[in-house]
Order: C-alpha cells, then structure tokens, then sequence
C-alpha cells in the first residue's frame, strides 16, 4: 500500500510491489499470455515513500527482452508523489520457448527494489503506426501523446473510449510557454474520418484545437519533446479545419518544422476540407540534442494543430536462439534455481544486462547462444534436464559442489564442449558414451556414485593430455586405475553384457521350442491316417485307441475284398469234405486201426486218407468264418 491512498482515486494506483534483489535477485518478471500480435503496454510506478527510506528506487524495464523504459532517482517530484503512467507498442511473437507469452521484466540497479503499481496491456491492429513497414522489428516508446486542445482524458481517467486503451495527455507542459497561444473548437459539429483503421484515432482529440494569437504573420506554434539522441523517432501530428470561417483551399497554410528542419507544408482544407481528420507523419533521425523542437510557422493565416505523438522507435533486440532458451528454463525447473538467482525472461537479452546469474552467452549465427553455465556451489538440489542436449555451443559447464543426483543425460557429449566439472554431486548410473570429443580437455567427476565401465573415449582424455578425474565412484571400472570390470556381473546383478546374453540364450531356447513343434505338431506327411488335430486327443492312450479303430475298419475293407475270391473255393471245400469222409468211412475208422498202424507202421492209403479228412475239415472252418465277417462289420458300423 502507497504512503497516502487517499491522493490516487484509480484503485490500481493505491497499491504497489516491489522486488528486492536480496530475495527475488536482479531480475523479476511477468508473463503475459499473449497471442502473437501487437500490443498496447501502460505501466504505472509510484514511490510515494512506501519505505520510509524518502529515496526513489533506479531500475530499469523490458518488454520482448527489450530495454524500454528506465526510472532513475530522484524522480521528479510530481512523480514520486502521485505516480507516473509509461506506456510503449510492441510486438509479440510465438516461439517454441515462449508459448505464445511475453515477459515484461524489472531490473534492479545496485540495491534499489523496483515498484510497479500496476501493467494493462490491450491489443492494437497489426497496421497501426505504420505496423507494415516497422511493426514487426520495433517498440514504439512513447515519449508525448498530446492533445492540444483538451485536458487529459481516456480509458482509466475518463469515460472517453479509445480503441487502444491510449491515454491522451494535456499538451500545455510541452509548449513553448514565450508563445502565445488560442483554443478554437468545432462547435459540436462531427469530425469526419476519425475512429477509423488501422489507428483509431478518437474523434474528441480532433474536435478541439490550439491555434496563435497576436499578429498572424509571427504567430507560430512550438512544442519541445524530450528525446534520446540515440535513437530515432516517429512523429504523428493531428489537424482538423475546425473554423467555419475558412471554407476553401489556401486560406490556413503553414509550414512543419523539426529539429529546425523545414520539412512540408501543410492546407488542411486543401487535403481533406473542412471538419474532417487529417494525420501527417515523419520520422525523426540523428538528433543532437535531448529535445525536439515541433514548429507549425505561419504562411497564410493562422497556423493550426489538434493532437501530437512522439515515439521512440527501439529495435528489438536480438534474443536467445529459441530452443536453447527453452532448454534454459527446463534446466531452470529441474536444477530448482533458487530465486535469488534471478533466472527470468529471456536468458540472454537485453544485452544491456548481463545474462542470467552463472550465464555466458554469445551471438550465433540465428541469435544469442549459451556458451557457459557456471553453477558451482550454489544449493541446487533437482537434476540435469535432458533438454541441456540442445545447448549445442555449450563451451564450460560447472554444476560442481552441489546435491544434484540422478543420471547424466546423454546430451551432456556436446561437440563443443571443453570443460566438464560435475564433481561432489550424488549421480548415480554409468557414464554415458555420448560424452567425449576432440575438444574436451577436462573432465571432473569425482566424489560421485557413478558405475559401470568407463568409456574408452572419455578415458582418452587424460591419455592425450587433458584433466581427467573419477576417483570417489566406488563402482566405476574398465580403465587404468580402476577395477576390471566382470564379464557379466555387476553390483550384485547382471550388467547391460549379462542381460544381452540372458536374452540371447532365451531367444535362442524359443527357437528351438518353436521348431520342435512346428515339426511335430504341425508339418505331416502325405500318408499321416489324419489331417486334423483332433480337439479330444488328450493322452497317448487316446491316440493309440484312434489308431486301433483305424486298424480294425481297414481289416473290414480287406475281407470284403477277399469275400468274393473264397465264395468258389468254400464251394469245392463242402462236396470235397462229405466225399473223404465217406472214403474214411469204407476204409474203417480212425480208432479201429490195425496195431501196425499204433505202433507206426501205418499203411499208405490209410495216410492219404487222413491227410485228405484233415484238409477237408479245416477248410470247412475257414469258410464258415469267411460266412461270419457279414455279421462282424455290421457289428463295428
């Protein structure tokens, strides 16, 4: 809260911050969400003795990581006490860093605390202020939008609208008070041509106008704007033929005079007639001294003006390359930068300051580029964001003497880098190959818990002259001075070469599964008694019971074909069998033969005899089976 509230009646100028650098470092920022585009930025900054220290604070103010406006103490005295409105266009651009924000920042000078009441920003048309042709490279500072003929009035002070949100000063502290000087206005009538694109000058400021008293021949109008000589400036002056009494072409002449250049010459009436907007602009260049005379001197009748602007133009400046920016602000979260630090808006510009705390930047062929991050000792505590891999011409890093753990990502192998200090930090993990080149010449990693066998290209390093130190790192191995590392164990588990061989070997084993049932279950030959995996087959004793079936419907098959083959000879076999047995018969029975014949002296027709009753008797039984199969098959079926 200002000193004394009850002197500012907007609420936005009762209240202010500050930033001390103590805690919020040299730097403090905004982040506006802003679409690319240009914008209309007003800042309001009041001291009023919020301190009690009765010191106005110096620092200095960046919109687009551009230098715009500076504060120096002592204020004037009007400011310090009641506030001082600041307002600037600029252009605001998508980068893949940004995200479509702008940041609007506050540098401290020594130990002075900048104070910021309050920041309203609006959109402008992309042509406005000659946008086509300096739009998208330049900040328009302003540095005196008057209206000549009225009091100060737009949004914020007034109810007057203005398209942009301008604030229109009262012109009387920027004349040359040794003139004289008259009011004319248009009587109410319309302004036509005001309100229009792309600049939206309002109607109110072209309604009234100052004009010369005295003799009309000497009178003449002159305005004395503070300027920067270092910089160039845009001149907009607005007229309007507000006086019924000049109705044509040459009654209201005068000449415009800049710096004591006569520059044109201007008849509004001539240009537009008589009761309508008329803007003329100029740009101002190599100015020798810190205020810009404006003279509107008389050539017929009286000369005439409704409004003047002065804006300094500024070049943006150039700006850190976009994806190192962006990898600066990931580091910024995963290293949790202390605040004090100051590590906010753009890494590397305005150049005018240095480059965030630890930060060495330089110009590269696309913007400014990091070359250095000296980090050491400094409390962090997070880890190192892979995004570092983007810092391409990144020359020394030094993050020594801190807590950061985690792994070290393989994008720390920068080409360009020269100096590697990571020492009395607690990373863990393996040395990535990635890290080692023609111009690495010191590497530092000591007092670490890193592991696994160090790479031979890093390890050259100290080989080829350089400084290499990894002592502290109880699991590192595979180099002179340390431990040879084992083939496939390492830590109490496999190592990467272990787990590569365990892969391997099963790999190897599915193969071989795979081929076997490949083999048996599915490749068949072209007499396998089925062509279909049977869905019941659940044990060998299963399959053997199919096999049987198979095997006793085939025997079916091969007994019909004989069944035809056996009809004639079961034929001859019934008539063959009654005939031996009755020849049997006449001969005497078997059991009534002679005792020559027990003894074994059987006589030969009585062998011949038998032999045919037996033959007989056994072809008898094969054909009574063969009658039988008829009645077997349809038992199986």
């Amino acid at each position: 809260m200002v000193a004394e509230p009850h002197r500012f009646p907007s609420p936005q100028e009762r209240t202010l911050r500050f930033f001390p650098p103590s805690s919020a470092g040299k730097s403090s920022c905004y982040s506006l969400p802003l679409p690319p585009g240009r914008y209309y930025l007003r800042v309001f900054s009041v001291y009023d003795n919020y301190d009690s220290k009765l010191r106005s604070p110096s620092f200095d103010v960046s919109a687009a990581a551009t230098l715009v406006l500076s504060f120096r103490s002592p204020w004037p005295e009007t400011a310090a006490r009641y506030g001082a409105y600041s307002d600037l266009i600029f252009p605001s651009h998508s980068t893949p860093s940004n995200s479509s924000t702008t940041d609007v920042c506050f540098y401290s000078l020594s130990t002075d605390a900048p104070a910021v009441g309050s920041i309203e920003v609006a959109p402008v048309h992309p042509l406005a202020y000659d946008g086509a042709a300096t739009g998208a490279g330049v900040v328009l500072v302003n540095y005196g939008r008057l209206t000549c003929g009225n009091g100060l009035f737009g949004p914020g002070f007034t109810d007057d609208r203005d398209a942009f949100s301008r604030v229109w000063q009262a012109g009387t502290d920027f004349r040359n008070n040794d003139l004289t000087y008259d009011a004319v206005t248009a009587g109410g009538r319309k302004i036509f041509g005001a309100e229009q694109p792309p600049n939206y000058f309002p109607a109110k400021m072209y309604a009234s106008a100052v004009t010369t008293a005295g003799d009309p021949s000497s009178a003449e109008i002159e305005y004395l704007m503070p300027v920067d000589t270092r910089l160039s400036y845009m001149l907009w002056l607005h007229f309007a033929e507000v006086d019924a009494a000049v109705g044509r072409a040459g009654q209201r002449v005068f000449d415009v005079m800049l710096a004591g250049r006569n520059v044109t010459r201007i008849d509004i009436f001539k240009q537009v007639g008589g009761f309508t907007a008329f803007k003329w602009t100029h740009v101002v260049e190599n100015l020798t001294s810190s205020t810009l005379s404006v003279r509107l001197v008389p050539v017929v009748g009286r000369p005439i003006l409704c409004g003047l602007e002065n804006y300094a133009m500024v070049p943006l400046e150039t700006r850190t390359v976009p994806n190192q920016a962006a990898a600066m602000k990931a580091l910024k979260d995963s290293l949790k930068i202390p605040a004090r630090m100051g590590w906010n808006g753009d890494p590397c510009a305005p150049r005018t300051w240095d480059a965030w705390e630890g930060v060495t930047c330089h110009h590269g062929s696309k913007g400014l580029v990091i070359t250095q991050l000296d980090l050491g000792s400094q409390g962090l505590k997070g880890f190192i964001a892979d995004e570092i891999s983007h810092l391409t011409d990144l020359v020394s890093l030094n993050m020594s003497s801190n807590s950061l753990t985690g792994s070290l990502p393989p994008g720390l192998g920068q080409p360009s880098l020269a100096t590697l200090d990571l020492s009395s930090n607690q990373f863990t993990g393996s040395i990535p190959g990635t890290i080692g080149s023609s111009k690495l010449q010191t590497v530092l990693l000591n007092s670490n818990q890193l592991d696994g066998q160090v790479p031979e290209v890093l390890y050259s390093v100290g080989v080829h002259g350089g400084v290499i130190d990894l002592s502290g790192n109880k699991g590192l191995c595979g180099v002179p001075t340390l431990p040879a590392c084992a083939l496939f164990w390492e830590k109490g588990g496999l190592n990467k070469t272990g787990k590569i061989a365990l892969g391997a070997s099963f790999g190897l084993l599915l193969l071989v599964i795979l081929i076997v049932v490949y083999i048996v279950c599915i490749r068949r030959g072209p007499y396998d008694y089925d062509f279909e995996f049977p869905q019941d087959l659940t044990s060998i004793s299963a399959i053997s019971a199919k096999r049987n079936r198979y095997q006793r419907a085939k025997s079916v098959m091969l007994a019909e074909m004989e069944a035809h083959s056996t009809d004639a000879a079961c034929a001859v076999a019934a008539h063959t069998f009654p005939a031996a047995a009755r020849g049997a018969g006449q001969g005497g029975a078997e059991e009534d033969a002679p005792a020559s014949e027990v003894a074994g002296e059987v006589p030969q027709g009585i062998e011949v005899i038998r032999v045919a009753r037996r033959g007989a008797r056994r072809r008898q039984e094969e054909c009574q089976e063969e009658q039988q199969l008829p009645a077997f098959r349809h038992g199986l079926s």
